[in-house]
C-alpha cells in the first residue's frame, strides 16, 4: 500500500491522519509548519454582523479578545471550526461544506462580516458582503521532516503555500503523488510528479477521497 504523507501543521495533521487510518490508508503526519498566534486586538464589535470563522486555528490562538466578539453571530467554514467555535461559546450561524465561495453564496449580501484568520488567506472569488479581516494567527515554517524515504508516497497538499514548500523540498518526484485540497494548492506544487490532482471540493473528506483513489490506481516506481 502507497504511504500517505500528511503535511499540515498539527493539531490538523492528527485528525487527518484518525480519518485516513479509518479509510484503511497508510498515512503518517510530516508538518511542514507550526501554527502560533499573533498579538491583536479584538474590535468594537457594533458595526459587525457577523465573524467569520474559515479555520478553528482562529479559535485555538485567538486568546482572550476572543471573548469581546461572543455576541456575534459566527459563519464558519467547516464542521471542525464550527466545533472549537462552539466549544469557545460562539453562537454558529451557518456552517459551509464547499469552502468559502459557497459559504459567502449562501449567506445574506448586506451583512457586515469581520473575518479572524491566518497571515495567509485565500479569499473567495466573488465576495458580495464587505469583510474586513484581521490576522490573528501565523503558519511558520519549521525544519524540514525526513523525505528521503517518501518515494512512492501520495503527498496531501492542504494550502497553497504548503504547496510551495513541499515544491522547494523535494527534487526526485516522478514516484510521488499529489493530492491537492484545491486548484490554488495544486498550481503552486509545481510539476514533475507522478500525477497531481485536486479534490472535488476544498474539503479534508474530499481530500482523502482523492487519496485513496490514487493509493488505488497509481503504484510505486
Amino acid at each position: 500500500m502507497r504511504r500517505v504523507l500528511v503535511l499540515r501543521p498539527e493539531p490538523g495533521a492528527s485528525a487527518t491522519v484518525a480519518r485516513a487510518l479509518k479509510l484503511g490508508l497508510d498515512a503518517v503526519a510530516m508538518p511542514l509548519f507550526e501554527v502560533e498566534p499573533i498579538e491583536w486586538q479584538a474590535p468594537d464589535p457594533g458595526p459587525f454582523d457577523g465573524l467569520l470563522l474559515t479555520s478553528a486555528n482562529a479559535v485555538r490562538h485567538g486568546g482572550d479578545e476572543l471573548s469581546k466578539l461572543r455576541g456575534l453571530a459566527v459563519y464558519v467554514v467547516g464542521e471542525a471550526t464550527a466545533e472549537a467555535a462552539r466549544e469557545a461559546g460562539f453562537d454558529i450561524a451557518a456552517t459551509g461544506d464547499g469552502g468559502i465561495d459557497r459559504l459567502f453564496e449562501s449567506i445574506e449580501p448586506d451583512l457586515k462580516l469581520l473575518h479572524l484568520c491566518g497571515e495567509e488567506v485565500r479569499e473567495a472569488t466573488t465576495t458580495r458582503q464587505p469583510v474586513t479581516r484581521i490576522p490573528i494567527y501565523r503558519a511558520r515554517t519549521i525544519d524540514a521532516p525526513d523525505l528521503g524515504s517518501i518515494g512512492g508516497a501520495v503527498a496531501l497538499i492542504h494550502s497553497p503555500r504548503a504547496g510551495r514548500r513541499f515544491a522547494e523540498l523535494v527534487e526526485r518526484r516522478g514516484s510521488i503523488a499529489i493530492a491537492a485540497v484545491s486548484s490554488a494548492a495544486l498550481e503552486q506544487v509545481g510539476g514533475g510528479w507522478e500525477t497531481a490532482e485536486a479534490a472535488d471540493a476544498p474539503t479534508d473528506d474530499a481530500l482523502l477521497a482523492l487519496a485513496a483513489r490514487l493509493c488505488n490506481t497509481s503504484s510505486p516506481k
